[in-house]
């Protein structure tokens, strides 16, 4: 038997895994995971689920909405991706990840079933994923959906309430190449007589959502119109203190001024949740939302790893995401900005290059995955711009050199991908 580092390697090698290869690992359809789930006797049918879809701010509604669940006692499985430094972070319950053991049992076991399916690397993680959720006898799974919602893997749940976070240009080889046609896709994930809370809206996507909430017969929830979230101000640690409509003051954990919307968004989940028969009280909400990253160890989100110097890192990978932190890395109040920054190939770059802040020194690198855009062309396409900065061929020199440059009154941003985040959270070149 393999031990799980093998099976792991196993997974990665012989699955195609869209973390490494890009769209070529991106199976549409449903007839593996439909597949798989008769083979495993429709685990995600022993306990109740709720489905998050949408551009960004999925692993963040996800996360909180599982903490504000675990708060109010309920047993509490979370499947994300991608993750940040172990395969388990993916599959997890109450906040533990799921154990060695079972995914390596799970791959021996079944291996004889799947291997002729040629399943994709996500396919075969979500089986995995409900299976140990229905072992684990969770009360409530909340499924993070991989890429896209109609045709993605996950869409074979049937939730009991669904939410669509936000619509955003990112991934159009294979959503499509207008905000519409992507509401489409995202819009997948709602289902017959199944309330879904779609967290932000624009004149291209809310006739998509409409249309579709009509013709399933669903209760559609628009967040921005009837906000929970009727002000707020951030504290000395730069954390967010909301005022509520119904839940009081509410102090977050989360760092980022996204955060703002995402927050309004699980609020407005939380009301349906409750009319939904769950009990949830305004003390669960406050808990979840304060102890998010202690209760479901959520990593990446406007992190804060040194205070002297000031280093922070984020995963925000796309120009929806680059909106928000550009304004914000503009307002820090440091003598140097430093940024360490890759991308990936199927990103529109050009459009982040242009939210990019102009007075920061750039130290531009690639993580070591086959989807990794070259520095050089990032270097040559920033200092199009009039952007400064030099490339590094691997993120712990380019760390290295930030870090070298870098005085007690500067800051330091690492950013731009998940998988230049992962390479530093492993590898923790600050420390050094």
């Amino acid at each position: 038997m393999r031990t799980y580092q093998e099976t792991i390697e196993y997974l990665f090698n012989s699955m195609p895994v869209f973390e490494k290869v890009g769209n070529s690992a991106y199976k549409p359809g449903l007839f593996n995971s439909e597949s798989l789930d008769k083979h495993f006797n429709h685990p995600h049918r022993n306990y109740r689920t709720i489905h998050v879809a949408g551009t960004n701010g999925k692993g963040s509604c996800s996360h909180t909405l599982a903490a504000i669940l675990q708060s109010a006692g309920y047993r509490v499985g979370l499947y994300t991706s991608p993750h940040l430094v172990d395969f388990k972070e993916r599959i997890r319950v109450n906040g533990e990840c799921i154990s060695e053991d079972y995914v390596v049992d799970f791959v021996h076991q079944n291996a004889s079933f799947f291997e002729p399916l040629h399943p994709s690397f996500f396919e075969l993680t979500t089986a995995l994923a409900f299976k140990y959720f229905a072992d684990s006898k969770v009360d409530v799974a909340v499924i993070e959906v991989g890429l896209g919602g109609r045709l993605d893997c996950t869409n074979i749940i049937s939730p009991v309430l669904s939410v669509i976070t936000n619509i955003g240009l990112d991934h159009v080889a294979l959503l499509g190449d207008s905000l519409s046609k992507i509401a489409s896709e995202k819009a997948g994930v709602i289902k017959p007589q199944t309330p879904v809370v779609i967290g932000e809206y624009n004149d291209e996507t809310l006739p998509v959502f409409k249309a579709k909430a009509l013709e399933e017969n669903a209760k559609l929830i628009l967040a921005e119109d009837q906000p929970e979230v009727t002000s707020y101000a951030q504290n000395a640690d730069n954390a967010w203190k909301y005022t509520t409509k119904h839940f009081g003051i509410v102090e977050g954990q989360l760092k980022g001024s996204y955060q703002v919307k995402n927050s309004n968004t699980i609020l407005t989940v939380v009301k349906e949740l409750q009319l939904l028969g769950f009990d949830i009280s305004t003390d669960h909400v406050k808990e979840g939302f304060k102890h998010v990253e202690t209760l479901t160890g959520l990593a990446g989100r406007w992190q804060t790893l040194s205070q002297t110097p000031y280093i922070l890192c984020d995963t925000g990978h796309n120009e929806a995401a680059w909106h928000y932190l550009s304004k914000q890395l503009n307002e820090l109040a440091c003598n140097q900005l430093h940024i360490v920054f890759g991308m990936v190939d199927d990103k529109d770059i050009d459009a982040v290059i242009q939210l990019l802040p102009e007075k920061a020194v750039y130290y531009f690198t690639k993580a070591s995955c086959k989807r990794a855009l070259s520095e050089h062309i990032i270097e040559q396409k920033a200092k199009m711009r009039g952007l400064k900065g030099t490339s590094y061929p691997t993120v712990e020199e380019a760390c290295s050199a930030a870090l070298s440059a870098v005085k007690s009154d500067d800051c330091l941003f690492i950013g731009g991908s998940n998988y230049i985040i992962s390479e530093v959270l492993i590898s923790q070149p600050w420390l050094k």
